[in-house]
C-alpha cells in the first residue's frame, strides 16, 4: 500500500478562476475554478470546504443578474448536473457572468465529446436520480404516503440568499 506523501498529483493547468464578490471586489473566501475536467468550489477561511463537479455531469447553465448586480458588473451562473451530492451549484457574484455562460458550455461540450458521452445519457442519468415528483409506482396522489420523505442532507454548494 503506497504512503500519501509518496502519491504523485500532477496538477492541471486551471483554466479559469474567480472570487465571489462583495460590491464588485473579490474579497470573499469563496473561490471557484475550473480545470480541463473539473469546477472547482472553495469556501471558508479557518474551516474550508472543497466541492467538485465533473464537467461532463453538467446539464444545463443558466445566468442571471440583479439589478444591483448589473450595477457592480457581477452576476450569478446556476449549474444543474446529474452528480448526486449536488444537483444544483451556484456561483455566486462572479463577474462577467455572460462571458464564463458561453466559455463554461464550450468546454462542457468539448469534455463530453473528448469522453465519448452524449448529452441524452447524462440526462438518462439524471432521470434516475431521486428527486421531486411522485415515487415510482405512486401515479396517483391517493397513492401516496401520508408522510413527506426525509429531506436530503444539504450537499453545502447552495448559499443562503
Amino acid at each position: 500500500m503506497a504512503r500519501i506523501d509518496k502519491i504523485e498529483v500532477v496538477e492541471k493547468e486551471i483554466l479559469w478562476a474567480d472570487r465571489k464578490r462583495i460590491l464588485g471586489m473579490p474579497i470573499s473566501f469563496t473561490r471557484y475554478s475550473i480545470d480541463e475536467d473539473r469546477l472547482y468550489v472553495k469556501k471558508g477561511l479557518l474551516r474550508t470546504e472543497l466541492n467538485e463537479i465533473l464537467l461532463y455531469r453538467i446539464l444545463d447553465v443558466r445566468s442571471t443578474q440583479t439589478l444591483w448586480q448589473r450595477i457592480f458588473g457581477v452576476g450569478t451562473l446556476t449549474l444543474y448536473s446529474a452528480d448526486q451530492s449536488c444537483p444544483q451549484l451556484l456561483l455566486k457574484n462572479i463577474k462577467r457572468p455572460e462571458k464564463l455562460h458561453r466559455y463554461l458550455s464550450d468546454v462542457i461540450e468539448k469534455n463530453r465529446q473528448s469522453k465519448g458521452i452524449a448529452g441524452r445519457e447524462i440526462v438518462g442519468m439524471a432521470a434516475m436520480r431521486p428527486g421531486p415528483g411522485p415515487m415510482p409506482g405512486h401515479d396517483h396522489p391517493e397513492d401516496l404516503p401520508d408522510e413527506a420523505p426525509d429531506a436530503p442532507e444539504d450537499c453545502g454548494c447552495h448559499e443562503e440568499q
